[in-house]
């Protein structure tokens, strides 16, 4: 019986743009704000997020223009395997698999993180112990619950997944302009000052910039699900749901910076290692207002989560199509349309990343910034090999592959403030060589049947 290896094709512009926005909004907002005001305060903070967002728009239009042309869930990878060697193709792919596969990972962390500040037992039961991070049972249970819950939702099809996309996403925007709104009616600009942290102006702006395109990391995940479209879908619309993505982004990531600047002391913020939540708690002398923060950070943990999922599940599915990887993961359930093979292993690699808890959330974003920095790149330069190098396309692309490649030097140059450390080159290079014995299996797996047929023939 033949193997299908068509996608079900569902989807339309609402579900792409809640996947673009939502794969790119999660719960940094809440759960590690303290470390965004510490590093820019809240003027660095609102400008590293500004500018970064606008500066991302021409590789927003480059991919609108791309993948309009190639509707492939492989993406990048088809983008360059015409114009490119098959290993820069290859790499490629492999890396923006390790940027949405890495979200997964954080968020099943990031449940036992925010369920603690609902239930303080979620700190019982210590198993061990992770880069002076103590792991516990409940934490660790809800982290593989929640896998297991996604694993369920995009095994049973991409229909069930978007529908969930939509309605966490829409949740989230809703809760969010009412806590915005109310923090920054009650609150005061006199709270931001002073607006920079203690590096001066252009240092807390660099130091925020180099975490944001992690946090902006999503709106190409539209170009994961293209093959998914419904019958009758305008191209036209993967490049609106992008841009559209990248501009409410943006937006949320400035106004909640600001809102918390606005209702508490910043610095006490940072010196204390307080969440977005407790902050109005404490502002505004409730708890009514914490947990409808709450409810909005739950429903974004669960929507980032989820479009990381299907992004990264793509993504190896285009690999084992083209055999890049093991041709299993290129296989698709005959009745849900959906690539079981690669969603049961991206289950597996979010159930051990989520083994290492707490201490896997900062470095996971220096390591997502380089890698993503490096797709862009190459899919812009793409792009203009393809022959895009006429009118305002031409001008965009290149724009694009220059902001792209400050976000990789920005991280990969060690005199640059904030680069990378020891740990967050470990894992970028780990991943790299598992990379590497892929393509060397493949490579040896080809040359097998041509050494028997030169064999046959002898």
């Amino acid at each position: 019986m033949t193997v299908p290896r068509a996608l079900h094709k569902t989807l339309g512009l609402l579900e792409y743009f809640t996947f673009g926005f939502g794969s790119m909004v999660g719960v940094g907002w809440l759960v590690i704000m303290d470390d965004w005001l510490g590093r820019g305060g809240p003027g660095g903070a609102m400008l590293g997020f500004l500018l970064v967002g606008l500066l991302l728009l021409p590789i927003a239009r480059t991919y609108a223009r791309l993948v309009r042309d190639i509707p492939d869930a492989g993406a990048e990878i088809a983008y360059t395997e015409s114009t490119f060697p098959p290993l820069v193709s290859f790499a490629t792919g492999w890396v923006m698999v390790l940027v949405y596969a890495i979200v997964c990972p954080w968020e099943a962390v990031a449940i036992g993180n925010l369920l603690a500040r609902i239930f303080p037992a979620m700190n019982d039961l210590p198993l061990y112990v992770v880069a002076g991070k103590t792991i516990t049972a409940p934490r660790l249970a809800a982290g593989l619950g929640l896998t297991a819950l996604l694993t369920v939702v995009n095994y049973r099809g991409i229909r069930t997944s978007g529908r969930f996309q939509d309605v966490t996403t829409l949740g989230l925007l809703a809760c969010f302009v009412v806590f915005a709104a109310l923090g920054l009616a009650r609150g005061s600009p006199a709270r931001l000052e002073p607006p920079f942290a203690a590096g001066g102006r252009l240092l807390s702006i660099l130091l925020v910039a180099q975490i944001v395109p992690y946090f902006m990391t999503g709106f190409e995940s539209v170009a994961r699900a293209s093959e998914e479209a419904r019958t009758g879908f305008d191209p036209k619309g993967f490049g609106r749901a992008m841009t559209l993505a990248v501009l409410v982004g943006t937006a949320f990531y400035v106004l909640v910076v600001a809102a918390v600047s606005f209702v508490y002391p910043w610095q006490d913020l940072v010196t204390n290692h307080l969440g977005t939540e407790a902050a109005f708690a404490r502002a505004f002398g409730s708890t009514g207002i914490a947990r409808l923060i709450l409810v909005a950070a739950f429903l974004s943990l669960f929507k980032v989560m989820n479009g990381n999922f299907v992004a990264a599940t793509r993504m190896l599915f285009a690999l084992g199509r083209r055999r890049l990887v093991p041709p299993a993961l290129g296989t698709v359930h005959p009745q849900f349309g959906t690539p079981t093979a690669a969603i049961l292993l991206m289950a597996g690699l979010t159930g051990v990343g989520a083994l290492l808890g707490d201490a896997l959330l900062v470095p996971v974003t220096e390591v997502g910034s380089l890698a993503v920095g490096l797709g862009w790149f190459v899919a812009c330069v793409a792009f203009l090999r393809r022959g895009g190098r006429q009118g305002p396309g031409k001008a965009l692309a290149v724009a694009g592959a220059a902001v792209s490649l400050a976000i990789v030097l920005m991280k990969a140059v060690p005199a640059v403030p904030g680069s990378f450390t020891l740990v967050e080159w470990v894992v970028f290079v780990a991943w790299c060589l598992l990379g590497l014995m892929f393509w060397a299996r493949r490579r040896a797996a080809a040359a097998r049947p041509a050494a028997g047929a030169r064999a046959g023939s002898g």
